[in-house]
């Protein structure tokens, strides 16, 4: 009795140990291959699967999910002969997990000095002034190389980013001092083409006044010149119209005449700049009686001309020793502004 109960537990427990072998649960994200008798045969995906116990047998664990690898720092000589130091980042992705386990031993070392080699390859053909602004495309031949150098192994390279670049200090301050340089050669050139844009600008201002004022000066001559003409058209009309008065006998239009001359002449002096205070030993009757003894000469001249008007009676001749008799004209004007006028001279200049 007690030897059926421990064969039976025996194959109880066997039957258990074998289950326990042949049943495997693979975790989301990874891939098992499976062995027979060390060959490779299937592989196994996330979830429960069955293997035969003794015979097929889990070989490699492979992780499906991408993975990121540091590229260490790299001493890569450019095209110039310019020494640089360079890390980067790698993310690659298994896809074939059979080929990540059986083609190559040890993957992610593999895949980490291929893309070292190839950092110097692709940095090394290039100079320094495009390795420096050109990372992306670095990255993109970085990318390129490794993929078709991992493909064999069931490997997909996603992304390569180079994550800093460090040329020599010396060259550092070398490039800072181009840099300023190139920079105020840029300034020097902004500033000479502002300078030459404002004397453009302030000589096209120049030439528009100067046009502007010549235009200015002509247009006031032919002002000037038009108004002066007028001045004279309107002066040969007075006269002319004073001429055909005096030739009909008007005294008035001599009297007028004379009297606006005069006028004219004194006014003239008066607003002279150089004469503070004007004597003139004349009064207002003075220049009347003066303008009356025009206008004698006048009646006189017309007399012996023997032109006569039908609306003013002709005066005689006077002799040597008589006194001319006043004209009707004279009576316009003033009176004596003062009783103790200078008493008359017996002229025919005077009143």
């Amino acid at each position: 009795m007690d030897e059926s109960l421990i064969f039976v537990g025996a194959i109880v427990l066997l039957a258990v140990v074998v289950i326990a072998m042949g049943v495997k649960s693979v975790p989301q994200g990874m891939e098992w291959t499976v062995e027979r008798f060390g060959r490779y045969t299937r592989t196994l995906g996330p979830g429960l699967n069955a293997i035969i116990p003794f015979i097929d047998r889990v070989g490699a664990r492979i992780n499906m999910m991408e993975t990121v690898l540091d590229v260490p720092v790299q001493e890569v000589i450019t095209k110039d002969n310019a020494m640089v130091q360079a890390d980067g980042v790698i993310f690659y992705q298994v896809l074939d997990a059979a080929k990540a386990a059986y083609e190559v031993r040890n993957l992610e070392q593999a895949t980490v000095n291929l893309t070292m080699t190839n950092l110097r390859s692709v940095m090394g053909s290039m100079d320094l002034d495009s390795l420096l602004s050109n990372r992306d495309l670095i990255n993109a031949q970085l990318m390129r190389a490794v993929d078709e150098a991992t493909d064999p192994w069931g490997v997909k390279v996603t992304r390569i980013e180079i994550r800093d670049i460090q040329p020599p200090r010396d060259l550092v301050d070398a490039m800072a001092r181009q840099m300023k340089a190139e920079r105020d050669r840029r300034a020097e050139i902004l500033i000479a083409e502002g300078d030459r844009q404002a004397q453009i600008l302030r000589a096209e201002g120049a030439k528009q006044s100067a046009i502007l004022e010549a235009e200015g000066r002509r247009e006031a001559a032919f002002r000037d010149a038009e108004a002066r003409e007028r001045s004279a058209e309107a002066e040969a009309k007075a006269t002319q119209m004073v001429s055909e008065a005096i030739a009909e006998g008007d005294i008035q239009a001599v009297n007028y005449f004379v009297a606006t001359r005069y006028v004219e002449a004194i006014q003239s002096l008066a607003s002279a700049p150089n004469q503070k205070v004007l004597f003139l030993p004349l009064e207002a009757s003075s220049v009347i009686g003066s303008l009356g003894g025009l206008a004698e000469i006048a009646k006189e001249t017309f007399g012996g001309n023997g032109t006569d008007t039908p609306s003013r009676p002709r005066s005689r001749r006077p002799s040597s020793g008589e006194r001319p008799a006043q004209d009707v004209a004279s009576v316009t004007a003033p009176p004596r502004s003062a009783p103790d006028a200078p008493p008359s001279d017996g002229s025919p200049w005077s009143r």
